[in-house]
Order: C-alpha cells, then sequence, then structure tokens
C-alpha cells in the first residue's frame, strides 16, 4: 500500500468506528477484507486510528469536522504535513481537499478541546490532578510507552537487554524500577523474541511493576491477586516475592491465560473460583486491582476516554467500595490489603480508600501512591492497608 492508500483506510475504519463499531473490530474487519494488505500496511492503518483517536477533539478543530476524512487531514496538520502530499496524490489516496477543506480551522480551542477531554470531565481533572493537570492531559495525547518486566528468577536485566538487541530490538533501563526496561525500537516484535518465548521477560507497564516491587511481603507468605485478569500482578508478586500465589478473578474466563505464562515464566500460581475463596481464606496479603475508569492508561484505550460519562463514573465508584469491602473479607488479622486502580481520579482512589477506612474502623492506611502517566509509564494507583 502507498502512504496515501494507508491514510484512506485509516479514514475507512474510522468512519466505522463513528457508527459505533469499536475500533479493534473495525480493524479487524478491514483487514479481513483487504488481505492484500501487509503486515506493515495493517499496523500503520492501526496507529493512524490509534493517533487520532487520542486526540479527536483537537484534530477535529484542525480538520474541521468529525468525519474520518476530516480527523486524517486534521491529524496531517497537527503534525506539519501538508495534507495535499496524500489527499488528492493518486496511489488509491483519499480524494482532493475541497476549497473549503483548504482553508484550514478557525478560532482557538479552549483548554478541554485543545488538550482532548470531554468538557463535563475537565472540571474534576482539574480539581484532582492541580499543576499536573495539563501535564497529563497532554501525555494522553501520545503513544504510550512499551514496558518489559524482566524475570528475575530467570536472568538479568541485562542479559534480557543483550537477548533483545540480538534480534533487533533496543531497550532502555528504567531507575525507578530494576526489573523494567522499555522498548525503544522494533516493540512489535518482542513477542516473536526468544526472551520473550523462553519466559525471560514478559509485558508489564512500569507503574505496576512499582507497586509490587514496594510492597513488604514477608517470606513464605499467603499471597492473593484479587481481581487478577490476565495474572500480571500474580505473575511480578510470583517472580519478585518469596510467597505462595493465588490468582482469583470473578469472571473465570480472563485468567484462561494465567497458566501458560506462569509456565512460561517459571513460576507457580494457583488460579481458584468464588466457591474456593472462603475456604482459603484467610491470606497475609490481597492485591486488588479494582475495576475503574482506566483514566490512566487511555492513551492505551483512547475510545474510553470518549465513552466515560459522570454517569459511568459513578457507577465505578460504587462498584469500587463494594470491590474493596469484598476483598477484605480474605485478609488475615495483621494482613494487608492492597488497594489499586489504573486511574488518575480522586472518587475512583483517595475517596474510596477513605470511605472504607471510615466504614471498617478496624482498619489503618500505611501509604498511598499515585502515579501520573508520563514518558515512562501509565497513571496508577495503590494503597496499602493493614488489618489491625
Amino acid at each position: 500500500m502507498t502512504p496515501a492508500a494507508r491514510y484512506a483506510a485509516a479514514i475507512d475504519v474510522l468512519d466505522r468506528a463513528a457508527e459505533g463499531q469499536p475500533a479493534e473490530k473495525a480493524l479487524t474487519a478491514w483487514g479481513r477484507s483487504n488481505r492484500y494488505a501487509g503486515s506493515k500496511d495493517r499496523a500503520a492503518v492501526r496507529d493512524h486510528v490509534y493517533d487520532v483517536l487520542r486526540q479527536k477533539r483537537s484534530l477535529s478543530h484542525h480538520g474541521g469536522g468529525a468525519t474520518g476524512r476530516a480527523l486524517v487531514l486534521g491529524l496531517l496538520r497537527s503534525q506539519g504535513i501538508d495534507p495535499n502530499d496524500f489527499f488528492g496524490s493518486g496511489g488509491y489516496g483519499p480524494d482532493a481537499l475541497s476549497p473549503d477543506e483548504r482553508q484550514g480551522p478557525s478560532g482557538a480551542m479552549d483548554d478541554p478541546v485543545a488538550l482532548d477531554m470531554p468538557d463535563w470531565l475537565w472540571p474534576i481533572w482539574t480539581a484532582d490532578l492541580g499543576d499536573s493537570a495539563a501535564i497529563s492531559a497532554r501525555c494522553l495525547q501520545s503513544r504510550a510507552p512499551i514496558a518489559l518486566r524482566v524475570n528475575l528468577r530467570r536472568g538479568s536485566r541485562a542479559a534480557v537487554q543483550t537477548s533483545l538487541a540480538a534480534e533487533g530490538i533496543e531497550t532502555q533501563t528504567v531507575a525507578t524500577a530494576s526489573t523494567a526496561l522499555l522498548v525503544t525500537q522494533n516493540a512489535r516484535r518482542v513477542r516473536q523474541s526468544q526472551a520473550f518465548t523462553q519466559g525471560l521477560c514478559d509485558l508489564q507497564d512500569v507503574s505496576s511493576q512499582q507497586a509490587v516491587a514496594g510492597l513488604c511481603v514477608p517470606a513464605g507468605a499467603r499471597v492473593l491477586d484479587y481481581c487478577a485478569g490476565g495474572g500480571g500482578k500474580a505473575l511480578a508478586l510470583a517472580d519478585m516475592h518469596d510467597a505462595t500465589i493465588t490468582a482469583y478473578d470473578i469472571a473465570p474466563e480472563r485468567t484462561v491465560d494465567i497458566a501458560p505464562r506462569a509456565e512460561r515464566a517459571g513460576v507457580a500460581i494457583e488460579v481458584i473460583r468464588t466457591h474456593e475463596l472462603t475456604s482459603q481464606a484467610p491470606f497475609d496479603v490481597v492485591f486488588c486491582d479494582a475495576p475503574c475508569s482506566g483514566s490512566g492508561t487511555w492513551r492505551r484505550t483512547p475510545e474510553a476516554k470518549w465513552s466515560i460519562s459522570s454517569d459511568k463514573l459513578f457507577k465505578f465508584s460504587k462498584l469500587q467500595g463494594e470491590v474493596i469491602q469484598d476483598a477484605s473479607r480474605y485478609v488475615a488479622a495483621g494482613g494487608m490489603l492492597i488497594y489499586a486502580t489504573c486511574s488518575v481520579l480522586r472518587s475512583e482512589n483517595n475517596d474510596i480508600v477513605n470511605m472504607f477506612l471510615t466504614r471498617c474502623p478496624g482498619w489503618t492506611c500505611l501509604s498511598v501512591s499515585q502515579r501520573l502517566p508520563d514518558a515512562e509509564g501509565d497513571g496508577f494507583f495503590h494503597a496499602v492497608l493493614q488489618n489491625v
């Protein structure tokens, strides 16, 4: 495909998404109906689509509309690229610009538009993040870093770096996380690399690695990864701490990848079902990564930023209050409950912890950490609570 044809394909996918089809589903449908497109073509189209979705409001201003065509036009203008190089250039690219399209944007953008935030959320965002509100919102407009967690039971970080470099995958270390590597070149090769397939490393954001590494988990402790999902926290806990790790999720289908991932990493993780929770409890440590808006990860899932509403945010807060209460039932006396989300909003984080402490006076808060999205990782919150 020519570069112009890739932009035309992105326009098609964005129009499908505007009609209500999830972007990933629209990309898959486009790929199936365009079998001639190679892997580099599909990757380029996907990148164009997600670059647009992260900046949909500001690009709509630059392009003069909300159609796929207008958004791609806005993308090119925002990147300082002459749209005429692709619109009307042939090679199955978009049609030439109309006179109206050539005029470009008019008027200034207010903050929610310029920083790609929903109007209703912007006051909450600024109140919760303070001086960091604009910086964090701007961070969410760009692509997220790809981070690896080195399985230290399998080898050193330096050895994994060397192995990846031999396959053309360049990485850099992260000073604040001894297990982390940021992929700086050829990230799409990681899953096929020997280091990955042999269990020397796994994909995990720096923020999650920092949270797990910073926990004081006693040797021999029994640890439950509550709301485990694909098991990322459980795998990190098993590698970083000398403990017995158990994983649980209310939706068992989410945990199907834990066993093969654990086998590849060379660690032991027992996956249990709801009816087994009570008999397995109590646990010395329960890590509860609660369902949330994902506001700290919106550069990875930009559609979530545009679909969130005040009603949905309220429902998340209600659910989080129920989840933390339920998870606390499985913590041993003197044990720890880690409440975590990948959100940066107080209503999902500090407010939930404070409400829990008010309702449960037998608990105390040992520490609270809020990380905001930056060049190294996502936004992440966690509080360490003790059952005294």
